[in-house]
């Protein structure tokens, strides 16, 4: 008599666990009850046969899950946009070689990529170089005006020494015509030997320098890039021409925190998609001169949906968006969902999820990984 009693009592027992664990209460997206119940282990962390998960109390701790209650509401519609990172053309600059020569370090030595520079500073000095047959012509030049000038100084003091006898005419002109030849004299020779300064155009960063001490470059290439860290410009692009005209905001996904502000789009297309540019603005703008971004635009019209935290998606073995929902005290289960971002840290499930479902939102994907 006491078999048939124990293993009545077992069997109650095993009902009243089962229960617990596919306790009713959420339900999918269409409105149905996802209580079906469900064969395994209540003890342990197990992947159940009908694709939920089970996670008993202590690996809850453990695993730090939390769960929010789902709320619907109406948010902007956002769409996604590839961008790069530039600099503002009005505080940064590029330097370029003036002419052909070789470099020589400043008063301070060559800068390098991250050094600190100051308008008007002096990057480098350049030297020109020319061939044999130029250099032969300029010293031949050079020694016709040192010639000249000798003739010319003494021409000026004899006609000085005869002041008032010789009409004052004559003695301006050959003031002027030595003050000329004295001009082309210091031309010709600055040429020759003279180096010439390399200033940067504006206060920032180098972020390039591609010079050497006794490199040889060649007219307009590029020596220094200056950025100002604090002014940069983002440019994304939409095939969608008339998106500018919608965007109510927009954020980096790389940096949730640089505000982005729309300067404008551009009324030509390239390479078949429309440039939108964008001012960065914030206290750390975290982001690099020519750095793959992706915009996050918000548009003026709205979208129904449920909005999570974007660690709240992971991906199911057939590589679907889904989301955690707790049906009972131990178990969960996935939904495929549809979602889109609202920024860099949110989500928007349009489809697949309804409210008043408990929904993972932290440690979905140390579920998403028990088998």
């Amino acid at each position: 008599m006491n078999k048939p009693t124990n293993y009545l009592a077992a069997c109650l027992l095993a009902a009243v666990t089962v229960a617990a664990i596919a306790s009713p209460g959420a339900h999918g997206p269409n409105g149905e009850h996802l209580d079906a119940q469900a064969s395994g282990s209540a003890g342990a962390l197990a992947r159940l046969p009908d694709g939920s998960v089970n996670v008993p109390k202590l690996a809850q701790r453990r695993m730090a899950i939390r769960t929010l209650m789902a709320q619907q509401g109406e948010y902007p519609h956002t769409v996604e946009l590839n961008g790069r990172a530039g600099m503002d053309p009005n505080s940064g600059g590029r330097v370029q070689a003036p002419f052909s020569g070789s470099i020589e370090p400043g008063p301070n030595g060559l800068p390098v990529a991250g050094q600190q520079v100051r308008k008007g500073q002096v990057l480098a000095r350049l030297r020109p170089v020319a061939s044999a047959i130029e250099r032969g012509n300029q010293a031949a030049q050079l020694a016709e005006l040192n010639a000249n000038r000798g003739l010319l100084e003494r021409r000026v003091r004899r006609l000085e020494s005869l002041e008032g006898v010789v009409p004052a005419k004559e003695v301006d002109a050959a003031r002027a015509e030595l003050a000329g030849t004295i001009g082309r004299q210091r031309a010709v020779a600055a040429s020759i030997g003279g180096a010439e300064p390399i200033v940067a155009p504006a206060t920032g960063v180098i972020a390039s320098a591609s010079v050497r001490n006794g490199q040889i470059v060649e007219s307009r290439d590029v020596l220094f890039e200056i950025v100002d860290p604090r002014r940069l410009l983002v440019e994304a692009t939409s095939t969608d021409v008339t998106l500018a005209g919608r965007i109510g905001s927009a954020s980096l996904v790389q940096a949730p925190d640089v505000a982005l502000t729309l300067l404008g789009g551009a009324i030509a297309l390239r390479d078949g998609a429309l440039p939108l540019n964008f001012r960065a603005t914030g206290k750390d703008l975290a982001l690099a001169v020519g750095q793959p971004v992706t915009v996050l635009v918000k548009l003026n019209t709205t979208v129904k949906g449920i909005a999570l935290p974007a660690e709240a998606l992971a991906r199911n073995p057939a590589n679907e968006t889904v989301v955690w929902i707790k049906s009972g005290a131990q178990r969960f289960i996935a939904l495929p969902v549809e979602a889109s971002a609202l920024d860099g840290r949110t989500v928007v499930v349009t489809k697949g999820l309804t409210a008043d479902n408990r929904v993972v939102v932290s440690g979905a994907a140390l579920i998403n990984q028990i088998r």
